[in-house]
């Protein structure tokens, strides 16, 4: 046990019981890394089981197991009645070496790079985990109506198709997609649209979609326009493009087309960014004279308009109002949507509406970031619009969320009256709280804490005129509203010292 080998292994093998991964991986792993590192050299003999499980304080058994996996992998050379010999595979004998005295350092990874590389503060993750039982968000969809069992089987039935394989193995197609074509149609049936799939290009979601045409169509310190507390996820995505971000004042009639005429020249904007449909976060519906005055603006000024239509699929009276795009004669407007947001947020799917040599430029971009896709989720949402499924999932779910809408402006009329205003919105998952008297919304989330409430910076809204709240309730059912509205009250209460 005095021998070299038998000192190296002693020195740099070491094991926990208490994880997971069995002791005879975690040695073999280090044996392995030793081998790289040039400690064990090729020819090395290592000690018999006997000995290496004495050496090592682990049953013999283990120790047998550690040399086969050393062998199943190439790294040793087990001889009968020799012993066991350090082999280096071929493509592993580039030896990396550590000095002696920080042996123990390389088997920790560093925390830090040796190198610089750019950082960008606006691209930290917004996301904040918390274990509190309940929680307010923005206006997601409640993962519980998600149709589980009927969706393993449309699954378990996209991934039989025949035809997948040769898709996989096509290099490239002269016509368009089955999935493609169905979304056209579904999109000018629902939309009031007159698309062809040379129109359209399907992403993982709006993000990405925003994120490619944002590279497309902005340069450098070019001007964008945004609602005046606008999507904060929409402009990390324009500031990591280099864009100098300007708001536009936003009332009950959507985003101010009259300011961009007064403060703005021709030729200094690139694009405008809005939610036509509902704006985010005032929920507000940008009213149908304003449409038109921003799209003859924008054919007048020659900027670009991308239109992020989030949650079209969420309307309980009437009919939604037909997209900008729908209605642009001119080639200025790039629609962006998404489909399947009554399945997992996995199976959600964006797209990007635009002209035709727009698409094409954003299909090159897409290879690089996404080349494979997903076509098996591309054959199952083609299904499921063939066969009406999507329509008829989101009819039935939009009945639940109105029913959850009403409840939450009913709880909000008992416990909130005199104290926060708010307008029923006609769509959407999330409402628009602002309060009468501002408060600190800071304070009020830290007392919500108490309570069991997580209130998200995300949702929080307040300057020197805006004292508001977006409360996302799509994820939670009645029950639960109704939890939530009295925590919240309660937490009220203690802010401005009534309890």
């Amino acid at each position: 046990m005095n021998s070299p080998v038998s000192q190296i292994l002693k020195q740099l093998v070491t094991y926990d019981k208490t994880i997971v991964q069995p002791v005879y991986i975690q040695v073999a792993q280090q044996v392995i890394n030793a081998i790289q590192r040039g400690y064990l050299v090729k020819g090395s003999k290592l000690p018999g089981t006997r000995v290496l499980s004495q050496l090592l304080k682990v049953h013999r058994n283990t120790a047998v197991a550690i040399y086969d996996e050393l062998a199943s992998q190439g790294w040793v050379d087990i001889i009968a009645n020799k012993g066991t010999f350090v082999l280096v595979p071929e493509e592993s004998t580039v030896k990396i070496k550590a000095p002696a005295q920080h042996i123990q350092q390389a088997y920790t990874y560093p925390k830090v790079a040796g190198f610089p590389f750019q950082q960008s503060f606006h691209l930290a993750s917004t996301t904040e985990e918390t274990s509190l039982k309940y929680t307010l968000g923005d206006g997601k969809p409640d993962l519980r109506l998600h149709p589980v069992h009927q969706f393993s089987r449309w699954y378990s039935a996209a991934m039989k198709r025949k035809p997948l394989i040769n898709k996989w193995n096509r290099t490239n197609t002269l016509t368009p997609s089955v999935f493609s074509t169905q979304l056209c149609n579904y999109l000018n049936a629902t939309r009031g649209f007159h698309i062809k799939p040379n129109n359209l290009v399907n992403t993982r979601s709006t993000e990405m979609s925003l994120y490619i045409v944002s590279q497309l169509l902005i340069k450098q310190g070019d001007l964008v326009l945004v609602g005046q507390l606008s999507n904060y996820a929409a402009n990390m995505i324009f500031q990591q493009a280099g864009a100098a971000i300007r708001t536009i004042p936003v009332d009950n009639e959507g985003l101010n087309i009259e300011y961009i005429k007064k403060h703005f020249v021709k030729g200094s904007i690139r694009c405008v960014y809005v939610c036509a449909n509902r704006d985010y976060p005032t929920t507000v519906t940008l009213s149908a004279k304003r449409r038109l005055q921003l799209l003859q603006l924008a054919k007048t000024h020659g900027f670009a308009i991308i239109e992020d239509d989030h949650d079209h699929d969420f309307q309980y009276e009437g009919s939604a109002m037909l997209p900008m795009a729908s209605a642009d004669a001119n080639g200025m407007v790039i629609y962006l949507g998404k489909l399947g947001q009554s399945l997992f947020p996995s199976f959600h799917t964006g797209f990007v509406v635009a002209p035709e040599n727009l698409i094409s430029e954003a299909k090159n971009y897409l290879q690089l970031l996404d080349k494979q896709g997903d076509l098996i989720q591309e054959q199952m949402l083609s299904e499921l619009i063939s066969e009406g499924e999507i329509y008829r999932l989101k009819k039935k779910n939009i009945v639940t969320y109105k029913q959850r809408r009403d409840s939450l402006c009913l709880f909000l009329q008992d416990y909130f009256e005199n104290i926060i205003t708010w307008e029923m919105p006609l769509g959407g998952l999330a409402i628009w709280l602002q309060f009468i008297e501002t408060i600190s919304l800071v304070k009020l989330a830290e007392e919500a804490a108490k309570l069991d409430l997580f209130l998200p910076k995300t949702i929080l809204y307040q300057d020197k005129n805006t004292c508001a709240i977006r409360f996302g309730f799509g994820h939670l059912n009645e029950e639960e509203i109704e939890i939530v509205i009295k925590k919240l009250k309660s937490a009220y209460n203690k802010v401005i010292g009534l309890a």
